[in-house]
């Protein structure tokens, strides 16, 4: 049986931890998240004006860190388990957790871009895809794929669902389209917590799974490649890259269960979100 725990009211951050129980949280939690997830939004919007040719991944990381620190907010990853960095940029081939390094972006690339900003003890994580002036047809499709594919998946949350459901709804529309969905990595709950209970699979049978309830708080992030699901971890032990280096993109959302359906807490103010591709359905 699934394990469930209330959290009607949020404990203060130096108390929370990651349980295997699923949280169910509170009014005040989601006003929490709110705040969380519109500032990392607007700090994603920020990068868009700053996407060209021949600009560093560097200059990424500098935004992101000037923001947090413009906005009295942490960036979640910098010193996460020895990571260095303020966000994750991931060029092409690389389906998660690049280096925002001194690699320069060239014409045509698609860029992922993910931010996590602590507010108040609360993460706002979220992640979108960009890109450099105009990329090829496949390109331009794979992005709204896997726009498409998050959406599905988030659609399909309400109270009463499985978990099953999310991967179900992605997995089947990302294939319908001919691609693949990563499955070594997955949402995860989210908080007062980074990681938490429980993970969200982008892969799945309908009915399956843990039900989902009103005051669950998780992200929704498929990882949808062109070519093969298969992918590697380079030496630096972080970088995620497809092994037939075909093209991958990725979009995140962190949401609430509400009591009909679910909230989004990581709309861009910008309305910079969707990829603005339209695909035949």
């Amino acid at each position: 049986m699934d394990n469930y725990i209330a959290v009607p009211v949020a404990p203060p951050a130096k108390d929370a931890r990651r349980t295997e129980s699923i949280k169910l949280y509170g009014p005040d939690a989601f006003e929490g998240m709110r705040r969380a997830g519109r500032l990392t939004a607007t700090c994603l919007d920020g990068v868009a004006e700053l996407i060209r040719a021949d600009m560093p991944l560097s200059e990424i990381n500098a935004h992101v860190l000037d923001f947090a620190a413009a906005h009295d907010a942490k960036p979640a990853t910098l010193g996460y388990k020895g990571y260095s960095y303020a966000c994750c940029t991931s060029v092409n081939h690389v389906v998660c957790h690049g280096f925002p390094n001194e690699k320069k972006l060239r014409e045509g690339d698609i860029l992922n871009v993910d931010v996590t900003l602590i507010v108040d003890g609360w993460y706002g994580d979220s992640s979108r895809m960009y890109t450099v002036g105009k990329p090829k047809r496949a390109a331009e499709r794979l992005v709204q794929v896997a726009h498409e594919a998050m959406m599905r998946g988030i659609r399909a949350v309400r109270p009463g669902a499985r978990l099953g459901d999310i991967g179900h709804a992605i997995q089947s529309y990302a294939q319908s389209h001919r691609c693949s969905v990563v499955r070594d990595f997955c949402g995860h709950g989210i908080g007062q917590v980074f990681h938490d209970s429980p993970n969200i699979l982008n892969f799945g049978r309908n009915g399956t799974g843990p039900e989902l309830r009103e005051g669950m708080i998780f992200t929704v992030e498929p990882m949808i490649n062109l070519g093969r699901a298969d992918v590697k971890m380079l030496a630096d032990g972080w970088t995620a890259v497809t092994r037939d280096r075909s093209l991958s993109a990725q979009f995140e959302h962190s949401i609430g269960v509400t009591g009909d359906g679910f909230e989004i807490f990581t709309l861009s103010p910008g309305g910079l979100h969707s990829p603005g591709i339209e695909l035949a359905a």
